[in-house]
């Protein structure tokens, strides 16, 4: 069991942030064992056939056989929601030392694998070497198996987070941690993780408490060492949701939102057309066309510029995208 101890300021200091590199690193785990989540099955699948190119082997040897990571790959966020290369830059700047300790902490007791413990035997370099390798190899991961993804996830992520602030409105830190996760008790301002393979109590001692929700976590996991600031991922809810083909577009919702003559002028604009010509098309008189392409453009679905003694209407990227949605 790990145990936080959480004072009043420690709560005031609770916050919430988002880490793609936590999502980059935890992925890692389902990869290596589908059994931990069916839901990621999908993402498995996909993912699986895209990584040719890169070195499983290191990849895979950063999960300890008891699924603990290390530490220096996932760093405390910095601000609310970090970008990958920013998370990956402070990865970058960690020492020899830390790199050996987290490594060898994670894997405990078991023997490091091969792919990390003939680096971690030889000089300084040789390890800052290994962590550079280890970066690239995390950064070319990105690419392929989440940044495609992100968009989605984050929107997961931040549902998540509206969620738990409300709960903290309602109820303190009690409803906070009430339906996070059943391993998480909430007990005389102290947070306990129950079902730990480490065992340790952390005194936050003004620090607070970061909390990141993430996708690919099956269970909450607080740093491996006592020595990192107090900081939880816990799973998010909403997972269930995010492989979910999207709905089939019905091709009558466009008419059904903006009319008939207002839709059928939306999906002509696809390229610049003076009004006369809006007209001529839809066989109805200039004036009709004028009267929907003011509505269109106060509304921001149409934009328009002048080329000589006409005006060129065409559709804005807003209403791209809606046209792009109904079909």
């Amino acid at each position: 069991m790990i145990s936080f101890e959480l004072d009043v300021e420690d709560l005031a200091d609770t916050r919430f942030a988002l880490s793609p590199l936590h999502e980059v690193v935890l992925s890692l785990r389902v990869l290596q064992d589908p059994g931990l989540s069916a839901l990621h099955l999908p993402w498995r699948r996909s993912v699986l056939g895209r990584l040719g190119g890169l070195d499983t082997g290191l990849l895979m040897s950063l999960v300890a056989r008891r699924r603990t990571l290390p530490d220096f790959l996932t760093p405390a966020a910095g601000g609310f929601a970090p970008a990958f290369e920013e998370e990956l830059a402070v990865v970058r700047r960690a020492s020899a030392a830390e790199v050996r300790h987290d490594l060898r902490l994670a894997h405990a007791p078991d023997a490091l694998p091969e792919a990390l413990g003939d680096a971690l035997a030889e000089e300084d370099a040789a390890v800052l070497g290994l962590r550079d390798a280890i970066c690239e190899l995390l950064r070319r991961y990105w690419a392929v198996a989440i940044e495609p993804l992100w968009p989605r996830m984050r929107l997961v992520l931040e549902a998540d987070m509206t969620y738990r602030a409300r709960q903290l409105a309602l109820g303190g830190a009690r409803l906070l941690f009430a339906d996070m996760h059943p391993d998480l008790r909430w007990e005389d301002g102290v947070l306990h993780v129950d079902r730990m393979i480490s065992h340790h109590r952390v005194a936050a001692s003004g620090r607070g408490l970061l909390l990141l929700p993430s996708v690919f976590a099956h269970k909450p996991a607080p740093p491996v060492s006592p020595d990192v600031p107090p900081r939880l991922v816990y799973p998010s809810r909403g997972v269930a949701t995010l492989w979910e083909a999207p709905p089939t577009p019905d091709p009558t919702a466009l008419t059904t939102l903006l009319g008939a003559t207002r839709a059928r002028l939306l999906v002509l604009l696809e390229e610049p057309l003076p009004t006369v010509e809006l007209a001529r098309r839809l066989r109805v008189t200039p004036s009709a066309v004028s009267q929907q392409l003011r509505v269109l453009h106060a509304t921001g679905l149409v934009v328009r510029a002048r080329d000589g003694r006409q005006v060129l209407y065409r559709r804005s990227g807003l209403g791209d995208q809606l046209v792009a949605g109904g079909g």
